[in-house]
């Protein structure tokens, strides 16, 4: 391999705060199926961060982090005030790495609706071994305008070389999974064995987390990672790629 190349493993997760199928909430199961993966670069869905009683008020991506002793980054969807805690309320998407975060920027995406959850797009420039590579972590919006709006601006925004990571909330080559890979490779389509369904954990049936990565990039691997579907409601998509 050309020594300018990096093998690296990235990971797509929704962790629906922490709370599996028996209805606990536990990042120890979180921290251990990222640590049994051996993923370098995790993209992570549906993370509070001093959000509610249902996780404890715990910032769970500092948690998440000490963990595994990686880097990280947050980016909220919701924040709330909360005057009598004297505290800010969060809750969004963030990303885990072992390599270095270079610079990062969070976009807000919100319709005026207060029945429409907002959503946000986390934009990462790592250095991987001196090679800077953007990442995106976003959780689609059901909303179809909000959904158009996310993501053609991450088709529009990733630099040379990108990988993006995230719950999707599409069907595999539908209109809007059209629209992405007409820049983007949809790894599962390239590399992936069997239907790649990630939801529900313990009976997947519809495919809604995705790895997309620049047409450059090449791809060795991918697999559905489920060795401890309590973990969460979601089972989360490990991929093998050389940038």
């Amino acid at each position: 391999m050309n020594k300018n190349k990096q093998n690296i493993k990235v990971m797509t997760f929704n962790i629906h705060h922490g709370k599996g199928t028996d209805k606990r909430v536990d990042l120890k199961r979180i921290s251990e199926v990222i640590a049994k993966s051996n993923a370098d670069i995790i993209g992570l869905n549906e993370v509070d961060r001093h959000f509610s009683a249902r996780s404890q008020f715990l910032d769970q991506i500092k948690i998440l982090a000490s963990e595994i002793n990686f880097y990280y980054v947050f980016c909220p969807s919701i924040t709330k005030y909360r005057k009598k805690k004297k505290m800010v309320s969060q809750y969004g998407n963030a990303l885990l790495s072992r390599f270095p975060i270079s610079t990062y920027k969070t976009y807000s995406f919100n319709l005026k609706s207060k029945f429409t959850e907002g959503r946000s797009i986390l934009d990462v420039t790592l250095d991987v071994k001196g090679k800077m590579l953007s990442c995106f972590v976003s959780h689609l919006s059901l909303h179809p305008v909000l959904h158009k709006k996310q993501s053609q601006f991450i088709f529009n925004q990733a630099n040379e070389p990108a990988i993006i990571l995230g719950d999707w909330n599409m069907k595999y080559r539908s209109s809007k999974w059209r629209r992405i890979t007409q820049r983007y490779t949809d790894v599962w389509d390239m590399k992936g064995k069997g239907n790649g369904n990630t939801f529900p954990s313990t009976n997947p049936r519809t495919r809604l987390d995705y790895i997309f990565v620049s047409k450059s990039i090449k791809i060795h691997e991918i697999m559905v990672f489920d060795d401890i579907p309590l973990a969460s409601d979601h089972l989360p998509v490990v991929a093998t790629i050389t940038i």
